[in-house]
């Protein structure tokens, strides 16, 4: 397995990856899965700003992806990024999404970003809420039934890791780019 940067090739493959999880799960909020137009153009927007969009690959497929984008818009969370990470249905249990989410916390780490969050969505995802922990994040809290889905009130786990010294002292450089207010 082979992890590297997403690239406008990968679109149909991100977004069926990321439409089983749309359609299946709890991951996401979505409820309509994206287009493959969508999701490069999302791709690109994560890219843009020099943030880490990258896919894991086998033989030619991709079995995953991950990124890194801002956790909110306004300017005084320059520094801290929000994760996201998918794994096609038939790799769970490989390492994929181990693998992918790494490397996304290096290129934050090299970025100087000091603050990583997760809002994982389905306090009985374990799945996600266990990769976080054994990549060093802690649970903050939990946003009780914040979405409807499938039928059912959803919660989101917030998980955050420190990187780079996290809040021990200023921070240096000038942050990831952000748009808004």
């Amino acid at each position: 397995m082979i992890i590297r940067p997403a690239t406008a090739e990968d679109a149909e493959a991100l977004a069926a990856i990321y439409g089983d999880a749309v359609l299946h799960g709890f991951g996401t909020f979505e409820e309509d899965p994206p287009s493959a137009a969508d999701m490069e153009a999302r791709r690109r927007a994560i890219a843009e700003r020099g943030l880490p969009y990258l896919v894991a690959e086998d033989g030619g497929r991709v079995l995953g992806f991950a990124y890194a984008g801002p956790f909110r818009p306004r300017a005084a969370y320059r520094y801290t990024l929000e994760d996201s990470v998918y794994v096609a249905p038939d790799a769970a249990g490989r390492g994929v999404g181990r693998a992918v989410l790494s490397a996304v916390i290096e290129a934050c780490e090299a970025l100087g970003v000091r603050q990583l969050m997760a809002v994982i969505g389905d306090s009985g995802n374990q799945a996600s809420i266990g990769l976080h922990r054994a990549l060093g994040f802690e649970q903050t809290g939990v946003g009780r039934s914040v979405g409807f889905k499938h039928g059912r009130w959803v919660d989101i786990v917030h998980m955050q890791k420190a990187l780079n010294g996290g809040d021990s002292g200023e921070p240096t450089g000038a942050g990831v780019t952000l748009t808004g207010h």
